[in-house]
Protein backbone atom coordinates (compact mmCIF):
# COMPACT_ATOMS: atom_id res chain seq x y z
CA UNK A 1 0.00 0.00 0.00
CA UNK A 2 2.67 2.46 0.96
CA UNK A 3 4.20 2.81 -2.54
CA UNK A 4 0.96 3.73 -4.23
CA UNK A 5 1.61 7.39 -4.81
CA UNK A 6 4.94 9.15 -4.38
CA UNK A 7 5.62 12.80 -5.05
CA UNK A 8 7.16 13.48 -8.45
CA UNK A 9 10.43 14.28 -6.75
CA UNK A 10 10.69 10.65 -5.76
CA UNK A 11 10.76 9.68 -9.41
CA UNK A 12 14.07 11.48 -9.71
CA UNK A 13 15.51 10.50 -6.34
CA UNK A 14 18.42 8.60 -7.82
CA UNK A 15 18.83 10.60 -11.02
CA UNK A 16 22.36 11.70 -10.18
CA UNK A 17 23.39 8.07 -9.69
CA UNK A 18 22.07 6.83 -13.02
CA UNK A 19 25.33 7.08 -15.00
CA UNK A 20 26.91 4.56 -12.60
CA UNK A 21 23.98 2.18 -12.91
CA UNK A 22 23.11 -0.32 -15.58
CA UNK A 23 20.30 0.48 -18.00
CA UNK A 24 17.61 1.95 -15.78
CA UNK A 25 14.58 0.15 -17.19
CA UNK A 26 13.07 -1.52 -20.22
CA UNK A 27 14.59 -3.59 -22.98
CA UNK A 28 15.19 -7.35 -22.89
CA UNK A 29 14.41 -8.58 -19.38
CA UNK A 30 17.30 -11.04 -19.03
CA UNK A 31 19.82 -8.61 -20.50
CA UNK A 32 18.58 -5.93 -18.13
CA UNK A 33 18.98 -8.33 -15.19
CA UNK A 34 22.60 -8.92 -16.18
CA UNK A 35 23.20 -5.18 -15.85
CA UNK A 36 21.60 -5.22 -12.40
CA UNK A 37 23.80 -8.18 -11.46
CA UNK A 38 26.92 -6.25 -12.41
CA UNK A 39 25.72 -3.30 -10.34
CA UNK A 40 24.99 -5.57 -7.35
CA UNK A 41 28.34 -7.32 -7.62
CA UNK A 42 30.11 -3.96 -7.63
CA UNK A 43 28.20 -3.15 -4.42
CA UNK A 44 29.57 -6.27 -2.76
CA UNK A 45 26.74 -8.75 -3.28
CA UNK A 46 28.11 -12.29 -3.41
CA UNK A 47 27.13 -15.53 -5.12
CA UNK A 48 24.04 -16.25 -3.01
CA UNK A 49 22.46 -12.91 -3.83
CA UNK A 50 23.47 -13.02 -7.49
CA UNK A 51 22.06 -16.52 -7.89
CA UNK A 52 18.77 -15.35 -6.41
CA UNK A 53 18.67 -12.49 -8.91
CA UNK A 54 19.32 -14.88 -11.79
CA UNK A 55 16.36 -17.02 -10.66
CA UNK A 56 13.97 -14.07 -10.30
CA UNK A 57 11.07 -14.11 -12.76
CA UNK A 58 8.91 -11.46 -14.38
CA UNK A 59 5.71 -11.10 -12.34
CA UNK A 60 2.75 -9.62 -14.24
CA UNK A 61 0.67 -9.66 -11.04
CA UNK A 62 2.93 -7.00 -9.54
CA UNK A 63 2.44 -4.79 -12.59
CA UNK A 64 -1.32 -5.21 -12.36
CA UNK A 65 -1.35 -4.20 -8.70
CA UNK A 66 0.83 -1.17 -9.41
CA UNK A 67 -1.75 0.06 -11.89
CA UNK A 68 -4.83 -0.70 -9.78
CA UNK A 69 -5.09 1.78 -6.93
CA UNK A 70 -8.86 2.22 -6.69
CA UNK A 71 -8.82 2.18 -2.90
CA UNK A 72 -7.38 5.70 -2.91
CA UNK A 73 -10.41 7.11 -4.72
CA UNK A 74 -12.31 6.71 -1.43
CA UNK A 75 -12.91 9.73 0.77
CA UNK A 76 -11.16 10.00 4.11
CA UNK A 77 -14.33 9.04 5.99
CA UNK A 78 -14.95 6.02 3.75
CA UNK A 79 -11.36 4.85 4.01
CA UNK A 80 -10.91 5.46 7.73
CA UNK A 81 -14.24 3.86 8.63
CA UNK A 82 -13.17 0.73 6.79
CA UNK A 83 -9.60 0.64 8.12
CA UNK A 84 -10.20 1.62 11.77
CA UNK A 85 -12.18 -1.48 12.66
CA UNK A 86 -13.35 -2.72 16.04
CA UNK A 87 -11.04 -5.71 15.62
CA UNK A 88 -7.97 -3.53 15.08
CA UNK A 89 -8.80 -1.35 18.06
CA UNK A 90 -9.40 -4.33 20.35
CA UNK A 91 -6.42 -6.37 19.12
CA UNK A 92 -4.20 -3.30 19.13
CA UNK A 93 -4.99 -2.61 22.77
CA UNK A 94 -4.38 -6.26 23.64
CA UNK A 95 -1.01 -6.26 21.87
CA UNK A 96 0.09 -3.06 23.56
CA UNK A 97 -0.64 -4.75 26.89
CA UNK A 98 0.92 -8.09 25.92
CA UNK A 99 4.17 -6.54 24.67
CA UNK A 100 4.22 -3.58 27.07
CA UNK A 101 7.85 -4.14 28.01
CA UNK A 102 8.99 -4.13 24.37
CA UNK A 103 6.95 -1.02 23.59
CA UNK A 104 8.43 0.68 26.65
CA UNK A 105 11.90 -0.13 25.37
CA UNK A 106 11.05 1.26 21.92
CA UNK A 107 9.67 4.43 23.51
CA UNK A 108 12.75 4.84 25.69
CA UNK A 109 15.21 4.21 22.85
CA UNK A 110 13.47 5.93 19.95
CA UNK A 111 10.86 8.20 21.56
CA UNK A 112 8.05 6.60 19.54
CA UNK A 113 4.91 5.77 21.52
CA UNK A 114 3.25 2.34 21.49
CA UNK A 115 0.02 3.51 19.77
CA UNK A 116 2.02 4.92 16.85
CA UNK A 117 3.83 1.64 16.18
CA UNK A 118 0.70 -0.40 16.81
CA UNK A 119 -1.35 1.59 14.28
CA UNK A 120 1.11 0.79 11.49
CA UNK A 121 1.24 -2.84 12.63
CA UNK A 122 -2.56 -3.00 12.42
CA UNK A 123 -3.03 -1.26 9.08
CA UNK A 124 -0.20 -2.93 7.23
CA UNK A 125 -0.75 -6.62 8.06
CA UNK A 126 -3.39 -7.00 10.80
CA UNK A 127 -0.60 -7.67 13.30
CA UNK A 128 1.29 -10.05 11.04
CA UNK A 129 -1.66 -12.08 9.80
CA UNK A 130 -1.54 -10.87 6.17
CA UNK A 131 2.04 -10.18 5.09
CA UNK A 132 1.61 -10.73 1.35
CA UNK A 133 2.22 -13.64 -0.99
CA UNK A 134 4.28 -11.97 -3.71
CA UNK A 135 7.78 -13.31 -4.37
CA UNK A 136 9.53 -10.16 -3.19
CA UNK A 137 12.58 -10.29 -5.44
CA UNK A 138 10.58 -11.11 -8.57
CA UNK A 139 8.11 -8.30 -7.78
CA UNK A 140 10.88 -5.73 -7.27
CA UNK A 141 12.76 -6.86 -10.36
CA UNK A 142 9.56 -6.59 -12.42
CA UNK A 143 8.65 -3.13 -11.12
CA UNK A 144 12.23 -1.91 -11.55
CA UNK A 145 12.35 -3.15 -15.15
CA UNK A 146 9.01 -1.50 -15.89
CA UNK A 147 9.49 2.10 -17.04
CA UNK A 148 6.43 3.56 -15.31
CA UNK A 149 8.33 4.60 -12.17
CA UNK A 150 11.44 2.43 -11.95
CA UNK A 151 13.53 4.52 -9.57
CA UNK A 152 10.95 4.04 -6.86
CA UNK A 153 11.70 0.32 -6.86
CA UNK A 154 15.20 0.14 -8.31
CA UNK A 155 16.74 1.64 -5.16
CA UNK A 156 15.39 -1.35 -3.20
CA UNK A 157 16.94 -4.07 -5.37
CA UNK A 158 20.54 -4.08 -4.15
CA UNK A 159 19.53 -3.85 -0.45
CA UNK A 160 17.25 -6.87 -0.93
CA UNK A 161 20.05 -8.79 -2.64
CA UNK A 162 22.36 -7.88 0.25
CA UNK A 163 19.83 -9.20 2.78
CA UNK A 164 19.52 -12.45 0.80
CA UNK A 165 23.27 -12.73 0.35
CA UNK A 166 23.87 -12.35 4.09
CA UNK A 167 21.26 -14.97 4.93
CA UNK A 168 19.00 -12.49 6.70
CA UNK A 169 16.23 -13.34 4.24
CA UNK A 170 15.71 -16.43 2.08
CA UNK A 171 15.79 -16.03 -1.68
CA UNK A 172 12.11 -16.96 -1.87
CA UNK A 173 10.97 -14.44 0.73
CA UNK A 174 7.42 -13.23 0.13
CA UNK A 175 5.70 -9.98 1.00
CA UNK A 176 3.61 -7.17 -0.49
CA UNK A 177 3.45 -6.50 -4.20
CA UNK A 178 5.70 -3.42 -3.98
CA UNK A 179 8.61 -5.04 -2.14
CA UNK A 180 7.67 -4.46 1.51
CA UNK A 181 8.50 -7.24 3.94
CA UNK A 182 7.32 -8.27 7.39
CA UNK A 183 4.64 -7.36 9.89
CA UNK A 184 4.88 -3.60 9.36
CA UNK A 185 5.85 -3.86 5.68
CA UNK A 186 9.40 -2.57 5.81
CA UNK A 187 11.26 -1.88 2.57
CA UNK A 188 14.59 -3.67 2.02
CA UNK A 189 16.63 -0.46 2.42
CA UNK A 190 15.05 0.17 5.84
CA UNK A 191 15.36 -3.51 6.79
CA UNK A 192 19.06 -3.24 6.07
CA UNK A 193 19.68 0.16 7.66
CA UNK A 194 17.11 0.27 10.48
CA UNK A 195 16.63 -3.37 11.45
CA UNK A 196 16.89 -4.00 15.22
CA UNK A 197 17.34 -7.35 16.97
CA UNK A 198 14.65 -6.82 19.55
CA UNK A 199 14.67 -10.29 21.11
CA UNK A 200 18.46 -10.66 21.31
CA UNK A 201 18.69 -13.90 19.31
CA UNK A 202 21.32 -12.52 16.94
CA UNK A 203 18.90 -12.24 13.99
CA UNK A 204 16.54 -9.60 12.67
CA UNK A 205 13.31 -11.36 11.76
CA UNK A 206 10.63 -8.88 10.77
CA UNK A 207 8.27 -11.63 9.69
CA UNK A 208 8.18 -13.75 12.84
CA UNK A 209 9.66 -11.87 15.80
CA UNK A 210 7.33 -9.32 17.37
CA UNK A 211 10.13 -7.68 19.42
CA UNK A 212 12.17 -7.23 16.24
CA UNK A 213 9.11 -5.76 14.49
CA UNK A 214 8.33 -3.29 17.28
CA UNK A 215 11.90 -2.08 17.74
CA UNK A 216 12.62 -1.82 14.00
CA UNK A 217 9.40 0.07 13.35
CA UNK A 218 10.25 2.51 16.13
CA UNK A 219 13.71 3.00 14.64
CA UNK A 220 12.24 3.62 11.19
CA UNK A 221 9.71 6.15 12.47
CA UNK A 222 12.46 8.00 14.36
CA UNK A 223 14.63 8.06 11.22
CA UNK A 224 11.92 10.00 9.39
CA UNK A 225 12.10 12.89 11.86
CA UNK A 226 9.89 11.89 14.79
CA UNK A 227 10.06 14.26 17.77
CA UNK A 228 9.99 12.62 21.19
CA UNK A 229 7.02 13.38 23.47
CA UNK A 230 5.26 15.54 20.88
CA UNK A 231 1.73 14.95 19.50
CA UNK A 232 0.95 14.02 15.89
CA UNK A 233 -2.70 15.04 15.32
CA UNK A 234 -5.54 16.46 17.37
CA UNK A 235 -9.17 16.51 16.29
CA UNK A 236 -10.74 19.95 16.58
CA UNK A 237 -13.94 21.84 15.82
CA UNK A 238 -13.77 24.71 13.35
CA UNK A 239 -16.10 27.74 13.19
CA UNK A 240 -18.43 28.48 10.30
CA UNK A 241 -16.19 31.31 9.14
CA UNK A 242 -12.45 31.83 9.43
CA UNK A 243 -9.49 32.62 7.11
CA UNK A 244 -9.72 29.32 5.19
CA UNK A 245 -6.73 30.25 3.05
CA UNK A 246 -4.59 29.83 6.18
CA UNK A 247 -5.57 26.18 6.53
CA UNK A 248 -3.60 23.22 5.21
CA UNK A 249 -1.25 20.69 6.75
CA UNK A 250 1.94 22.54 5.90
CA UNK A 251 0.89 26.03 7.06
CA UNK A 252 1.85 25.60 10.71
CA UNK A 253 0.76 28.38 13.05
CA UNK A 254 0.77 28.78 16.85
CA UNK A 255 -2.19 27.17 18.62
CA UNK A 256 -2.99 30.60 20.01
CA UNK A 257 -3.68 31.81 16.46
CA UNK A 258 -6.05 28.94 15.70
CA UNK A 259 -7.82 29.61 19.01
CA UNK A 260 -8.14 33.27 18.10
CA UNK A 261 -9.90 32.30 14.87
CA UNK A 262 -12.40 30.13 16.77
CA UNK A 263 -10.88 26.66 16.53
CA UNK A 264 -11.66 24.65 19.68
CA UNK A 265 -11.49 21.15 21.06
CA UNK A 266 -14.29 18.88 19.77
CA UNK A 267 -16.35 19.55 22.89
CA UNK A 268 -16.07 23.31 22.42
CA UNK A 269 -13.50 23.89 25.17
CA UNK A 270 -10.54 26.15 24.35
CA UNK A 271 -7.31 24.76 22.94
CA UNK A 272 -4.48 24.37 25.43
CA UNK A 273 -1.41 26.31 24.38
CA UNK A 274 1.39 23.73 24.20
CA UNK A 275 3.91 26.13 22.74
CA UNK A 276 3.76 24.20 19.47
CA UNK A 277 2.73 25.04 15.94
CA UNK A 278 0.28 23.03 13.88
CA UNK A 279 -1.44 23.07 10.51
CA UNK A 280 -5.18 22.65 10.14
CA UNK A 281 -6.05 19.69 7.92
CA UNK A 282 -9.53 19.52 6.41
CA UNK A 283 -9.56 16.20 4.50
CA UNK A 284 -13.15 16.74 3.31
CA UNK A 285 -13.38 20.49 3.40
CA UNK A 286 -14.40 23.04 5.99
CA UNK A 287 -17.66 21.23 6.84
CA UNK A 288 -16.05 17.83 7.38
CA UNK A 289 -13.71 16.45 10.05
CA UNK A 290 -10.87 18.74 11.13
CA UNK A 291 -7.45 18.02 12.64
CA UNK A 292 -4.52 20.03 13.90
CA UNK A 293 -1.45 18.39 12.37
CA UNK A 294 1.84 18.79 14.24
CA UNK A 295 5.37 18.21 12.97
CA UNK A 296 5.14 14.51 13.83
CA UNK A 297 2.26 14.10 11.37
CA UNK A 298 4.74 14.77 8.56
CA UNK A 299 6.39 11.45 9.49
CA UNK A 300 3.18 9.64 8.55
CA UNK A 301 3.50 11.13 5.07
CA UNK A 302 7.08 9.89 4.94
CA UNK A 303 5.69 6.41 5.62
CA UNK A 304 2.97 6.72 2.96
CA UNK A 305 2.51 9.79 0.81
CA UNK A 306 -1.22 9.21 0.45
CA UNK A 307 -2.76 11.90 2.66
CA UNK A 308 -5.84 9.73 3.23
CA UNK A 309 -3.75 6.78 4.43
CA UNK A 310 -1.46 8.98 6.55
CA UNK A 311 -4.36 10.71 8.29
CA UNK A 312 -6.10 7.37 8.86
CA UNK A 313 -2.95 5.88 10.42
CA UNK A 314 -2.52 8.96 12.61
CA UNK A 315 -6.16 8.83 13.69
CA UNK A 316 -5.93 5.11 14.48
CA UNK A 317 -2.89 5.84 16.65
CA UNK A 318 -4.85 8.58 18.41
CA UNK A 319 -7.73 6.15 19.01
CA UNK A 320 -5.33 3.57 20.45
CA UNK A 321 -3.97 6.33 22.69
CA UNK A 322 -7.46 6.96 24.06
CA UNK A 323 -9.08 9.49 21.72
CA UNK A 324 -12.81 9.05 21.01
CA UNK A 325 -14.19 8.28 17.53
CA UNK A 326 -13.94 11.27 15.21
CA UNK A 327 -16.91 13.48 14.39
CA UNK A 328 -17.51 13.22 10.62
CA UNK A 329 -19.68 16.37 10.76
CA UNK A 330 -21.50 17.10 7.49
CA UNK A 331 -19.10 17.62 4.58
CA UNK A 332 -20.33 19.02 1.29
CA UNK A 333 -20.82 16.38 -1.42
CA UNK A 334 -17.59 15.74 -3.27
CA UNK A 335 -16.90 14.43 -6.75
CA UNK A 336 -17.10 10.88 -8.05
CA UNK A 337 -14.18 9.33 -9.88
CA UNK A 338 -15.17 10.52 -13.35
CA UNK A 339 -15.88 14.04 -12.07
CA UNK A 340 -12.48 14.08 -10.36
CA UNK A 341 -10.81 13.11 -13.63
CA UNK A 342 -12.71 15.90 -15.39
CA UNK A 343 -11.58 18.35 -12.70
CA UNK A 344 -7.97 17.22 -12.99
CA UNK A 345 -8.14 17.61 -16.77
CA UNK A 346 -9.43 21.16 -16.38
CA UNK A 347 -6.74 21.97 -13.82
CA UNK A 348 -4.09 20.56 -16.13
CA UNK A 349 -5.41 22.74 -18.94
CA UNK A 350 -4.93 25.75 -16.65
CA UNK A 351 -1.26 24.84 -16.22
CA UNK A 352 -1.34 22.94 -12.94
CA UNK A 353 0.73 19.83 -12.40
CA UNK A 354 -1.72 17.30 -10.96
CA UNK A 355 0.44 14.28 -11.72
CA UNK A 356 -1.62 11.58 -13.41
CA UNK A 357 -5.26 12.21 -14.28
CA UNK A 358 -6.45 9.30 -12.17
CA UNK A 359 -9.44 10.56 -10.18
CA UNK A 360 -7.41 10.49 -6.96
CA UNK A 361 -7.35 13.57 -4.73
CA UNK A 362 -3.61 13.67 -4.15
CA UNK A 363 -1.37 16.41 -2.79
CA UNK A 364 -0.80 18.16 -6.12
CA UNK A 365 -4.50 18.13 -6.96
CA UNK A 366 -5.41 19.53 -3.53
CA UNK A 367 -2.94 22.38 -3.92
CA UNK A 368 -4.26 23.21 -7.40
CA UNK A 369 -7.82 23.18 -6.03
CA UNK A 370 -6.85 25.61 -3.26
CA UNK A 371 -5.36 28.04 -5.77
CA UNK A 372 -8.44 27.87 -7.99
CA UNK A 373 -10.76 28.27 -5.00
CA UNK A 374 -8.89 31.46 -4.16
CA UNK A 375 -9.16 32.70 -7.74
CA UNK A 376 -12.86 31.91 -7.91
CA UNK A 377 -13.66 33.50 -4.54
CA UNK A 378 -14.62 30.18 -2.93
CA UNK A 379 -13.61 29.10 0.60
CA UNK A 380 -10.04 27.80 0.29
CA UNK A 381 -10.28 24.37 1.89
CA UNK A 382 -8.90 22.04 -0.80
CA UNK A 383 -12.17 20.09 -1.15
CA UNK A 384 -13.53 19.80 -4.71
CA UNK A 385 -17.28 20.22 -5.08
CA UNK A 386 -19.68 20.09 -8.04
CA UNK A 387 -20.00 23.88 -7.69
CA UNK A 388 -16.29 24.33 -8.21
CA UNK A 389 -16.21 21.92 -11.15
CA UNK A 390 -19.04 23.87 -12.79
CA UNK A 391 -17.26 27.19 -12.26
CA UNK A 392 -14.12 25.85 -13.92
Amino acid sequence: MRLRSQALAALFLCATALPAMAQECGGDFETWKQGVAAEAKAAGVGAVGLDALEDADFDPRALARDRAQGVFTQTFIQFSNRMISAYRLKQGAANMKKYADIFARADQQFGVQAPVITAFWALETDFGAVQGDFHTLSALVTLSHDCRRPQLFRQQLVPLLELIDRGVLPADVTGAWAGEIGQTQILPSDYLARGVDGDGDGKIDLRGSVPDVIMTTGNKVLSRGWKRDEPWIQEVRVPDEMPWDQTGRSNKLPLTQWAQWGVTNPDGSPLADKGLKAGLALPMGRKGPAFLTYDNFDVYLEWNQSFTYALTAANLAARLAGAPPLDPRNPEPGLNNEQMKALQTKLEARGYDVGTVDGILGTNTREAIRKEQMRLGLPVDGWPTPEMLAKL
